[in-house]
């Protein structure tokens, strides 16, 4: 006979990724991020600009716009018990910031 699991309280977690990627393909990951934005449920009345410019600004910021694809639901899509209450990813062109250190290479 399996013990008795009582249910436990939710703990909320902060789960941070980095990861480094190659754009080969600057325009594309752009026209990508530009046909998203188009797409999206977003009342822009309500916004401070208009959406040609904020594809404007999609064009001229390929770390904005390639941010603006990750979705952070990805990663645990699927895990039973686990819900993302927010998240926030964003892009920045050159080497890793000095901010975000891996551990130590345990790997072997």
């Amino acid at each position: 006979m399996l013990p008795r699991v009582e249910k436990a309280e939710p703990v909320v977690v902060q789960l941070y990724c980095r990861l480094e990627v190659q754009v080969g393909a600057p325009d594309a990951v752009v026209e990508l991020a530009v046909r998203r934005l188009r797409e999206a449920d977003i009342d822009w009345s309500a916004e401070p600009d208009t959406l040609d410019e904020a594809i404007a600004e999609l064009r001229g910021d390929l770390p904005r716009a390639l941010a603006g694809l990750v979705d952070p639901d990805g990663p645990l899509a699927g895990v039973p018990g686990v819900e993302v209450l927010r998240g926030r990813c964003w892009a920045e062109i050159g080497a890793p910031s000095e901010r975000f250190r891996p551990g130590p290479d345990t790997s072997g």
